[in-house]
């Protein structure tokens, strides 16, 4: 038991490691809020993109979605930032990692508010026809608040399973939450940052988890 306090609840090492830690923690919410607002915004946009029925804008849509849905989420971040300074385009760990995972759940987003914008009867179209809406007014005030509607709980699930994907940036030297304990790991030898690191990953998910399950049930019915 001794052994276990001392490698992985180390006091004095905590204690040391808890000011870098939690600025990584910092970085960790910042760029969690950044990608679930990113990601859902253009995720909604793309699917009422969808509802014009072009072929061409179909087709792009529909490509990016199964580019970024298929991609493991390390291998988005790395091609982001690495592989775009190729092209011109340099951009620092903190913004390649917001914009590799809101990239990401924008693909998944889309689909899913596609698939709930598909859901809702046609009779409300045929409803609002009747009114003299005009499509886009329909879409904007009869369509979409119920597809938002279906399509809350499952977005809700996917923003925090791909939000979890920032402890990736470690890998395009981003200092978050597990970057910085694993900095100072290394330092001290001893994994006790690590511990550190996972209380505060707790502290921010748990929360984001009782408002998932909260939103399925308020929206589920």
């Amino acid at each position: 038991m001794q052994k276990i306090i001392d490698n992985y609840l180390n006091w004095e090492i905590l204690k040391e490691a808890f000011p870098e830690v939690l600025a990584g923690f910092w970085v960790t919410v910042q760029a969690s809020l950044a990608v679930i607002v990113i990601g859902l915004v253009t995720g909604l946009a793309l699917a009422v993109l969808r509802c014009l029925r072009n072929r061409v804008i179909d087709g792009v849509i529909t490509t990016f979605i199964e580019i970024f849905r298929t991609l493991p989420q390390l291998v988005v971040l790395i091609f982001v930032y690495f592989g775009l300074p190729y092209l011109g385009i340099t951009l620092s760990p903190f913004l390649a990692t917001v914009f590799g995972l809101s990239a990401v759940l924008s693909a998944f987003a889309a689909e899913i508010f596609w698939a709930s914008i598909v859901a809702v009867p046609k009779g409300q179209w045929e409803a609002a026809t009747a009114l003299a809406f005009k499509p886009w007014r329909t879409l904007a005030f009869i369509i979409l608040p119920q597809a938002v509607r279906l399509a809350l709980p499952l977005v809700t699930n996917r923003s925090i399973a791909i939000t979890k994907g920032t402890a990736l940036g470690v890998a395009v030297s981003m200092q978050e939450t597990l970057g910085s304990a694993q900095s100072i790991m290394s330092i001290k030898a001893n994994p006790s940052p690590l511990t550190l690191a996972a209380f505060f990953y707790l502290l921010f998910f748990i929360p984001l988890v009782a408002f998932s399950r909260y939103v399925e049930r308020r929206f589920s019915h």
